[in-house]
């Protein structure tokens, strides 16, 4: 019992943790004159997605692969069907143009990537799939390009605007406090979480990747949820989507990069599957901006991405 109450509570932890080191990291950054758009393309994007590399590099430490693998694989598609499609069922999301022509894309490629990456068994029968050292590089590699570009972008033609006044009014005991509870709970949080997922998955003989692709998911999609729905209620959505869809890119990339590089990975048997899953959801994604109202993610549409989702919940559980 004590394992499944400090899954939940790992959970919990997890997520604030990272939101205290994003928070710590920001006010150390402004503080040294960081420029905005540097420090949201950085560190705030990079904070969305430390969650899972945290549970990503536990769960590859310990032997756990699938809990890892799932937990991006889950998060990226429950961002795309789960908050999207909650946050436009809310109220009509408008997406900027340079999200459907750059960011909607390159995610699909990072797919595209990682599904040739996990697909040794099919190029060469008989030998395991594998997400070795050299397949995290070159996905460090393809991250680097995308943050490259869109930094040179951003700098270009768009400003981040930031809490300035209260990220000067902190003082370093205050950033040093908020960067170690940071570091801290995202360890603590990470490792309950993935010794938790073990536990309920033997519980329940369900598979580890079940158990990361949907509970661990779901929980390290929090933020983006929460914060996705609110704006959804004070009807400013405008930036969500080339949000979502840059998390999803840190995921992939960034994320499974820098774990194969720490520890390579054994990916699960059946995940070319899920990898074109979230293939073709990220091309559902990007039609639904082109039919319809164009650069506008409607009542319906969000609807019809909550129905993909709930169908691949019930896909991988009948799964196993």
């Amino acid at each position: 019992m004590l394992t499944y109450i400090l899954f939940i509570i790992g959970l919990i932890i997890l997520v604030k943790g990272a939101d205290h080191l994003v928070d710590g990291a920001t006010s150390l950054a402004k503080k040294w004159h960081v420029p905005n758009i540097v420090i949201g393309l950085t560190i705030i994007s990079f904070g969305t997605s430390l969650p899972e590399l945290i549970v990503n590099i536990l769960a590859a430490s310990s032997g756990s692969t699938d809990i890892g693998i799932g937990t991006v694989i889950g998060s990226n598609i429950s961002n795309i069907a789960l908050v999207l499609g909650l946050a436009a069922i809310i109220y009509p999301i408008a997406v900027r143009k340079s999200t459907q022509a750059r960011e909607i894309p390159y995610s699909i490629l990072s797919a595209l990537i990682l599904l040739v990456i996990v697909s040794d068994k099919f190029f060469n029968a008989g030998t395991e799939s594998f997400i070795s050292r050299v397949d995290g590089i070159i996905m460090l590699i393809f991250f680097g390009l995308f943050l490259i570009y869109n930094l040179n972008i951003s700098l270009k033609h768009r400003k981040l605007d930031l809490d300035k006044e209260l990220l000067t009014k902190r003082n370093y005991r205050t950033i040093f406090i908020l960067l170690i509870s940071g570091l801290v709970g995202l360890y603590f949080g990470g490792k309950w979480v993935v010794e938790g997922a073990v536990a309920i998955a033997n519980l329940f003989n369900l598979s580890e990747f079940v158990i990361s692709a949907t509970i661990i998911a779901i929980g390290t999609s929090l933020p983006e949820l929460a914060t996705t729905m609110a704006a959804a209620y004070r009807k400013n959505l405008d930036m969500a989507v080339g949000n979502i869809v840059g998390s999803n890119i840190f995921n992939i990339l960034l994320v499974l990069g820098i774990t194969a590089v720490i520890q390579p990975m054994a990916a699960p048997l059946l995940i070319g599957v899920d990898v074109i899953y979230l293939i073709g959801l990220s091309v559902i994604l990007f039609a639904f901006l082109i039919i319809g109202k164009k650069y506008e993610l409607e009542r319906w549409q969000g609807a019809s991405l909550l129905i993909i989702y709930f169908g691949y919940i019930a896909f991988i559980i009948i799964r196993g």
